[in-house]
């Protein structure tokens, strides 16, 4: 498979290898070195990349100054495979690829063809691309407008492992009769693809050695799933979305004793559906998010002693039959949001103390219902938002020294609660969209030091409540909304130089005198600063963003013509701006 110099996929070529003989008898690398002009400080600067002070390979310096160069050449196919694969792989990253530049490449032996999302892709670039022949591995042409024709190209590349054609929008039944021949396939990703129909899924059939398969939002395969009884080593399952699939489908899944993730978020199947996962002893991930299931199915779930993962956001889930969820012992992960669970289901997790992560977003949980959670030492992010939660409930929480995130939004919990949680100096994020929350409750926080996330939408905090912010002085994302800010706060956030977030709509009272004193904030992707009264004369404060990619000025005294004028002119990274 492919010349003498071939490695694994993924495996790392090292400068000594430069030096083998292996490398040495190519004339063509000898080529590429003699290009290399010795004084050439911009290719050196590109290849160390951001570490300062480290010194490039000689790979990257060639594969930097073909790069430069790339018109010059016309042909990589003497090329050792590790140098042209690393080279394509540049030109795809920084969107130099053409398909003039992609013909250089045509019988270079590479092994993994990535144009995700990339823009041009069309049938005349998969010539190249099956150029490649039994060297090729993997290819992914998502969203691309690759048709049948651009597909059978493939049928010679039996080699490949993994292939995904996610949105290709253009691919029939007949094209995926292309697929049935790539018998060595153990990856494939097919979302959103119409030409999975019970006809299409034919070409499952002889792909044996599957392990994943992915066909999320596939809306027409109900009655094609009974091609995939075969498929008896695939160990993932992604049908999310599929809202046509029902209880008759999943009978063809109880076969699958290999399968450890199964995703069915809002298919319509229910507790009868369920019933076909019973003998699925290796099942860790089980998704049934908005299907129509009760707790009954929980009886058949207890079964699935290996679960790590379970989602039952979103159904029909009442105390009753909770019980069941007690012999779940690994899991890690369990979402019960928006269900009509009160503190009673709360009594059956106690015993579940390898949960890391609990939703309980929107149930009729309350004060009572947390001290089921003491336990649970292990837990590392807690969802509680929209729930009947209180100050006193979180006096339960206090001993969750692992705790990394929590969502108390729209609960009871007031500035007296937040003393309650003050200890747990592992948060790292908190979200208090509360109306109760004021100043007195954010001072409670400061022993947080190592916040990264901080949402306060809604929250009464004023000017002096902003001091409190020199204490968290890591903090990457930061939400303060609620219109009782003024320019003199924000002078307490002008220091959190590691902010890539930052949204302070809604403070009507902010001038442009704000956007003078967050401009050394020179980290920020995001900022939000809709409903004040920013105008047009401050724009020329954010120059210095270089690395904004989103600006909300929505409701503000600027105009989409001023705002673009300073996007053309100092930020090149915008591309999301409000208004428009």
């Amino acid at each position: 498979m492919g010349s003498a110099c071939s490695r694994k996929r993924g495996q790392l070529v090292h400068e000594d290898e430069l030096y083998s003989v292996k490398f040495s008898k190519s004339g063509s690398f000898k080529w590429l070195l003699h290009t290399l002009s010795r004084s050439s400080s911009d290719v050196l600067r590109k290849a160390q990349g951001p570490a300062p002070g480290r010194r490039p390979s000689l790979v990257e310096l060639c594969v930097a100054r073909v790069r430069q160069d790339i018109s010059r050449y016309s042909d990589f196919s003497m090329l050792p495979r590790d140098l042209s694969q690393q080279i394509f792989n540049e030109l795809v990253d920084c969107s130099y690829l053409t398909e003039e530049l992609l013909g250089a490449f045509r019988d270079c032996a590479l092994q993994d063809i990535c144009l995700e999302e990339y823009p041009g892709v069309k049938d005349a670039w998969m010539e190249v691309v099956a150029s490649q022949g039994q060297s090729l591995l993997s290819v992914d042409i998502s969203c691309s407008d690759v048709t049948d024709s651009g597909l059978n190209l493939l049928k010679d590349c039996s080699n490949m492992q993994s292939l995904a054609c996610n949105y290709c929008d253009q691919i029939s039944e007949h094209g995926l009769k292309t697929v049935s021949g790539l018998s060595n396939l153990t990856s494939l990703s097919l979302k959103k693809c119409a030409a999975v129909t019970p006809e299409g899924a034919k070409a499952f059939t002889n792909l044996v050695n599957l392990v994943n398969l992915d066909l999320e939002r596939c809306m027409n395969i109900h009655g094609g799933l009974v091609h995939l009884k075969g498929l008896t080593k695939l160990e993932t399952l992604n049908m999310r979305y599929c809202n046509c699939i029902t209880d008759s489908d999943m009978k063809y899944l109880s076969d699958f004793t290999n399968l450890r993730e199964l995703q069915l978020s809002c298919c319509k199947i229910s507790d009868r559906g369920v019933s076909y996962l019973k003998g699925l002893s290796k099942l860790s991930h089980l998704n049934l998010e908005g299907c129509a299931v009760t707790s009954a199915c929980l009886e058949v779930i207890s079964g699935l002693a290996s679960l790590v993962l379970l989602n039952l956001n979103r159904c029909g889930i009442y105390d009753e039959g909770c019980e069941n969820l007690e012999g779940l012992v690994k899991l890690k992960v369990l979402n019960l949001g928006f269900n009509r669970i009160t503190d009673a289901c709360l009594v059956h997790l106690k015993e579940l103390i390898s949960l890391e992560c609990l939703n309980l977003d929107s149930c009729k949980i309350g004060d009572e219902g947390l001290l089921h959670l003491k336990g649970l030492l292990q837990l590392r992010s807690l969802e509680l938002s929209d729930t009947e939660v209180g100050s006193n409930g979180l006096r339960h929480l206090s001993g969750l020294r692992n705790l990394h995130s929590m969502n108390l939004s729209f609960t009871l919990i007031t500035d007296i609660g937040l003393k309650k949680i003050a200890g747990l100096n592992s948060l790292k994020s908190i979200n208090l969209d509360n109306r109760q929350i004021t100043d007195n409750g954010l001072a409670a926080l400061t022993s947080l030091t190592g916040l990264t996330h901080l949402d306060l939408f809604g929250a009464r905090i004023t000017d002096s409540g902003t001091s409190c912010f020199r204490y968290f002085k890591g903090l990457q994302s930061l939400e303060v909304c609620g219109g009782l800010i003024t320019d003199a706060g924000v002078k307490n956030i002008k220091d959190l130089k590691a902010l890539t977030l930052l949204n302070l709509s809604q403070n009507a009272n902010l001038t442009d005198i704000t956007l003078e004193i967050i401009s050394g904030l020179t980290a920020l992707v995001s900022l939000n600063l809709s409903n004040s009264r920013v105008s047009n004369a401050g724009l020329h404060h954010l120059k210095p963003l270089q690395n904004l990619r989103s600006l909300f000025l929505e409701s503000c005294k600027v105009t989409a013509c001023e705002i673009k004028k300073i996007q053309l002119a100092a930020l090149p990274n915008l591309i999301s701006v409000r208004p428009e």
